[in-house]
């Protein structure tokens, strides 16, 4: 899902249409200490799990490695408006494999296992 903004009514959008997604199915999303993944507005479903990381742990987040190779390829380009960069994002997304995303995120105390 693409949100227009990063504060609680588009991260509740975020988690309603996460958990319709094989209902039941338990999801468990680690989160930073973004002050929208903790509002009490929130309604968690029964089906999703929130774990979040310490305060400032950066080296914990994997999702922060993956910045760089978006930066790689975004920057020294032109884009017109929001929905070229918008076209960018969801094109660089789709051509990430699940391998490339594992090399990317590992950390040397992570061990990854695939279900």
């Amino acid at each position: 899902m693409e949100m227009p903004y990063c504060n609680a009514d588009c991260f509740q959008l975020f988690l309603d249409e996460l958990s319709t997604q094989n209902p039941d199915e338990l999801k468990i999303l680690i989160e930073d200490n973004g002050v929208f993944h903790k509002a009490k507005s929130l309604k968690i479903q029964d089906n999703i799990l929130l774990i979040f990381q310490p305060p400032y742990s950066p080296e914990l987040n994997a999702a922060e490695n993956m910045w760089p190779r978006y930066k790689r390829e975004f920057t020294n380009k032109l884009y017109k408006n929001l929905d070229e960069v918008s076209e960018f994002m969801t094109s660089f997304t789709n051509q990430l494999t699940l391998e490339s995303i594992m090399k990317t995120t590992a950390f040397e105390y992570v061990t990854y296992c695939i279900f």
